[in-house]
């Protein structure tokens, strides 16, 4: 088998696993009752967090010890794309079907996202600061996913500014929609084609591959993938309830 159809393979692959993803995800944040699930994420997250410290890595030149955050920052992106996925889902049924329940799924869903992305900028600007020297760097992909989160938080301004509630929820989803697609070329293009990069997996920097994300660590890192995904589901089904409660009392 040739590496382009290998490639196009894991490509479908890749895509059908998302849109399952999005589709379980949005069942998750709209289901009622506890749920197993919950517990899954909380046995996840704390058994990688445990796990992660724990467990040896390879020894690495530039990253040394300080891998081990790869458990928490990369895990957290993960969940943010994934939930803010499930925003423009939402969005996107409002525009075909507009109601209340909607707007505020696709609102909490973003919220959330944007909440991990800061978190994953925090922990990253702590991994810069134990490997590169400076909490900060102008890095094109450091730069571009601080863009894409002014671009969200912008999403946050833009819901303050109207009055009128069918308004607001039809510009925001309106928005949402051009703000993901603004993000994910400055997250996963924009980086890749603007040369040399501090950021592991850019040129003359070590990537998290076969190379680095030994066996030991790589059960470790997809537990810790799907926890934070199931976080990112569990604390917008929470945050939803919330503000669906406090919608029905403010009407009645």
């Amino acid at each position: 088998m040739s590496k382009a159809t290998l490639g196009i393979i894991i490509s479908l692959v890749s895509l059908v696993v998302t849109v399952g993803a999005v589709w379980g995800g949005q069942r998750l944040i709209e289901s009622r009752g506890r749920g197993a699930w919950k517990w899954v994420a909380v046995v996840l997250i704390v058994g990688s967090a445990v796990a992660g410290l724990l467990i040896p890595v390879p020894r690495l030149p530039i990253v040394n010890e300080s891998i081990r955050n790869l458990f928490f920052h990369v895990p957290m992106w993960f969940g943010m794309i994934m939930v803010m996925l499930v925003s423009i889902v939402y969005s996107m049924q409002y525009l075909r079907r507009p109601s209340a329940r909607l707007d505020i799924l696709a609102h909490e869903a973003a919220k959330t996202g944007i909440l991990l992305g800061v978190l994953g900028l925090a922990t990253g600007s702590l991994w810069a600061r134990y490997t590169w020297g400076a909490w900060w760097t102008p890095d094109p992909r450091l730069n571009a996913a601080a863009v894409a989160l002014l671009i969200y938080g912008a999403y946050l301004v833009l819901r303050g500014s109207f009055r009128d509630d069918q308004q607001r929820a039809r510009v925001s989803a309106i928005y949402n929609i051009f703000a993901f697609a603004a993000a994910i070329p400055l997250l996963f293009i924009l980086p890749r084609i603007s040369g040399n990069s501090l950021h592991p997996g850019q040129t003359g920097n070590p990537g998290f591959n076969k190379y680095d994300l030994d066996s030991t660590m790589r059960p470790v890192f997809y537990a810790a993938v799907i926890g934070w995904i199931l976080f990112a589901f569990w604390l917008t089904q929470v945050s939803s309830r919330l503000t669906l409660l406090q919608h029905h009392h403010d009407d009645q």
